[in-house]
């Protein structure tokens, strides 16, 4: 297969970035791995580029005693760390608005704490009444928190807004809980539940491709697509999560969110605006529209893996079992590979192909769209009687970009015909490494943009289609099928494709 690639022209890029108002930001857990390496680098980066205002600050709170001077060293080390530079541009500025709180979350006199020093910063710093209350805590604190913030008064300003981490909910019956208890503090207009998926370029960028180009829309439909497969799959392993991982598996932790929001994207129908609201009632209008899997013939639509013994880029790879602190009897998923069925006018009988595991043979997350066949081939007399398929490819990372593989005349001999792909890359077209998902997410948040934020009614129509197949399991003797660490697939995931005569597109291909 021959690549070619593409140019950007420049003149008709068009570019709209609209900075922050004054803001406050008070992070619960701010001694966290998450905060460190994630939260304060993104925020740093977007008052490098002017995105967020001098009348600003971060107030930290967690358990851990630290003080002002200690939390701003720590971060200044990650920044520098990150930006690989040893003082970065406006590092000392962006500093000197960290502060820091320590106390105990169940305790009340803590948030009496925090509220007596939101009031001193916003009047420094005149942030107005604009707080937003970001938890990177374990989800079991969440509720506590949430009460504690509603009881204090401090949910009640009308710019106040809550920040959630997923998981949200472990499923249908503990996701309804949470936000009920949420709801009795704040308004959904104030929730944003933060999914960093959707924070990635080349995920908005699905709506963008879809929706501002008028040559694909007409075809993106049953008439014209076979079939839509949606990847991701990873080479690493659990790494340090093995005590929330083990807990949860694959389909809690990348399918209920990450695979059917890139779903919801790839195959909702078009908002009347790009406007929050608009948005996502497409995507809540997409997710009820899935069908149901049918219980009694499971294992035809959903299967579940665990990898075990292995070998990756030479490495050897111990299993899942023997990972620290998993379980030696451990039955938690780590693949998960179903086919999915949307039961609306566009989508009727058009399988879709989902799969995500940890320690397969390379790094790959993707959305691949099939076309039908040619009906009729034309140059069967010259030996062309089957016309391999155009293949649109949203790759949304590590290799971001966009393929279009189609049929084309190769020089030379009267009969040649190859296929080609079209390549857009991000990297070699704009020159720049990608913005972290955050960036755009913490913007977002503090603009009150809530389009690329999850959305009560999803969280539950997710959880409503998944609580099924997890209750099957979990009350079964079932067990997910062991595949060697390394290897892109396994029998019965290959199945349930094949069954349709499809093959799973090769990974990182």
């Amino acid at each position: 297969m021959r690549k070619v690639g593409l140019s950007l022209t420049g003149q008709d890029i068009k570019c709209i970035e609209i900075p922050a108002g004054p803001c406050g930001f008070v992070v619960f857990g701010a001694s966290g791995d998450l905060v460190r390496r994630k939260l304060l680098v993104s925020l740093f980066r977007l008052f490098q580029q002017d995105l967020i205002s001098e009348k600003f600050f971060l107030l930290g709170a967690g358990r851990k005693e630290l003080s002002n001077e200690q939390f701003r060293k720590d971060t200044e080390q990650i920044i520098c760390e990150k930006t690989k530079e040893t003082s970065p541009l406006g590092l000392e500025q962006f500093l000197s608005l960290l502060y820091y709180i320590d106390g105990d979350y169940r305790e009340a006199s803590f948030y009496d704490n925090i509220k007596a020093e939101i009031g001193k910063l916003s009047q420094k710093h005149h942030a107005n009444d604009n707080i937003i209350f970001y938890l990177s805590v374990p989800p079991f604190l969440y509720p506590e928190i949430v009460e504690h913030l509603g009881s204090s008064k401090l949910s009640c300003q009308p710019k106040t807004k809550l920040v959630v981490e997923k998981p949200f909910g472990k499923d249908l019956e503990s996701a309804l809980d949470l936000n009920e208890k949420i709801n009795k503090c704040f308004n959904e207009s104030q929730v944003y539940r933060i999914d960093h998926y959707l924070g990635k370029e080349t995920v908005q960028n699905i709506l963008m491709f879809r929706f501002a180009n008028s040559i694909f829309e007409p075809i993106w439909n049953r008439n014209f697509i076979d079939h839509i497969q949606v990847t991701a799959a990873e080479s690493d392993g659990i790494e340090h999560r093995a005590a929330y991982y083990d807990q949860s598996g694959a389909l809690r932790d990348m399918f209920q969110n990450h695979m059917l929001q890139m779903l919801a994207l790839a195959a909702m129908e078009p908002p009347i605006s790009f406007e929050a609201n608009s948005v996502r009632d497409e995507i809540v209008k997409l997710l009820k529209s899935i069908r149901p899997f049918k219980i009694e013939e499971l294992d035809n639509y959903i299967v579940r893996g665990q990898y075990g013994e292995g070998i990756i880029n030479g490495e050897k790879i111990v299993s899942y079992k023997s990972e620290h602190s998993v379980s030696p009897g451990s039955r938690t998923e780590t693949y998960i590979a179903a086919k999915i069925f949307i039961d609306n006018w566009r989508w009727k009988d058009v399988p879709f192909y989902m799969r995500t595991g940890k320690r397969l043979s390379g790094k790959d997350t993707e959305i691949a769209i099939t076309f039908k066949k040619s009906p009729h081939s034309m140059f069967a007399s010259m030996g062309f009687n089957e016309i391999p398929s155009n293949v649109l490819v949203l790759q949304i990372q590590p290799k971001e970009g966009i393929l279009l593989d189609f049929q084309a005349k190769r020089p030379g001999a009267r009969k040649c015909m190859s296929t080609l792909s079209m390549n857009f890359n991000y990297a070699d077209l704009f020159g720049t490494e990608m913005p972290e998902a955050y960036q755009r997410l913490l913007l977002d948040c503090m603009l009150g943009d809530q389009t690329l934020f999850t959305r009560q009614d999803s969280i539950e129509t997710a959880w409503s289609i998944l609580t099924p197949v997890l209750t099957i399991w979990e009350n079964s003797d079932s067990k997910p099928v062991i595949y060697p660490a390394g290897s892109e697939s396994f029998l019965q995931a290959d199945k349930l494709i094949e069954s349709e005569g499809h093959k799973w597109r090769k990974i990182g291909d």
